[in-house]
């Protein structure tokens, strides 16, 4: 059944005075029941925000594709108490019939569904006038993550979800320009995925989210390890390798197998010389660890340097090209 939601200011006000309400006449039970007290926060927080437009002054319309009707409407709630028009379905079949009678400015899909599961909806939509996707799932495996990768998926969501994050990655992804997908998969297999894409933040953002999702069945602490190694590497090759130019294309493969797991990120700079980066702390001597961060003050560089190094503790191999514009680091499995 097909759930549309619109929320006045008006109504908005009055869902915040009667959750002030049961948040007072609760309170007693809330100190002892986070859950619910969470529940409440979430609808005192989002209960007044301003209702979501695009350039046109039209509400963003979102589409929300769950088999649960629990997650579904509880989703849409959300959605609409932040600003948006919400509608809703069961499946991908029901999903497909409502992309080809309206416009949507994003869905959000969960994967394994009756009759039509998210995949195959993403497979189907239209390229000439296709929304952006978020994929909201429980299912994180690997193989999961490369077909809806190969299918254009925007980002990929691990349900539970926080509604906080989940607004945020929203609104961050509706503020995205418009236009065909700026990330180039040239490889997507199991032990091995090869990535081609812009050099600025928020697609880099898209490609730490990818190679997170591929290293969900890794041990905590090993996730955590290549999760903060990339982000350090790939943050160097955006801001010092790509200049953060949009125009320049950086590169990333990431190669799995049983024994190891491999990130190779190869940025459009010309590299720099390892013995005059006096701006970076694996420079400094151990005797002065902080020298680094005069050299950055005095530069007018922000604070920081710590990349390298950081990621050198964090992999067990780490090892440059000779023009230092390419950089691979390897993490042991066993």
């Amino acid at each position: 059944m097909e759930v549309i939601t619109r929320a006045s200011t008006a109504s908005r006000r009055s869902q915040l005075l009667r959750a002030t309400s049961l948040f007072h006449k609760k309170s007693n039970a809330l100190a002892t029941d986070p859950r619910t007290s969470q529940r409440l926060e979430d609808i005192l927080h989002f209960s007044l925000l301003p209702e979501e437009h695009d350039d046109r002054g039209i509400m963003t319309k979102i589409l929300v594709i769950e088999d649960s009707s629990n997650e579904r409407n509880g989703l849409c709630r959300l959605l609409e108490r932040a600003g948006y028009e919400v509608r809703s379905a069961a499946d991908g079949v029901e999903a497909l019939q409502k992309v080809r009678e309206d416009k949507f400015d994003l869905l959000l899909v969960d994967i394994w569904m009756p009759r039509m599961n998210g995949l195959e909806l993403l497979a189907l939509l239209p390229e000439d006038s296709r929304p952006k996707a978020l994929v909201i799932t429980g299912d994180e495996s690997p193989d999961s993550v490369l077909r809806s990768l190969r299918e254009k998926a925007y980002l990929f969501i691990a349900k539970p979800l926080n509604p906080p994050d989940l607004l945020q990655l929203i609104k961050t992804t509706l503020e995205s320009p418009p236009g065909p997908d700026p990330i180039e998969v040239v490889s997507a297999e199991p032990n091995w995925v090869e990535l081609r894409f812009p050099c600025e933040m928020q697609t880099a953002g898209r490609v730490e989210n990818i190679l997170d999702q591929l290293n969900c069945n890794l041990r905590p602490k090993v996730r955590q390890s290549v999760r903060l190694a990339f982000h350090e590497l790939l943050m160097n090759a955006i801001e010092w390798g790509g200049q953060l130019n949009p125009e320049l294309q950086a590169q990333i493969d990431y190669l799995r197998t049983r024994k190891f797991v491999m990130c190779r990120i190869a940025d459009p700079g010309t590299g720099f010389d390892p013995a005059g980066v006096d701006y970076a702390a694996v420079t400094s001597h151990p005797e002065e660890p902080m020298a680094h961060s005069e050299t950055r003050e005095e530069r007018g560089l922000r604070p920081g340097g710590y990349g390298i190094g950081l990621a050198k503790s964090l992999v067990d191999e780490l090892v440059y090209n000779e023009a230092h514009n390419e950089v691979a680091i390897v993490k042991y499995l066993n």
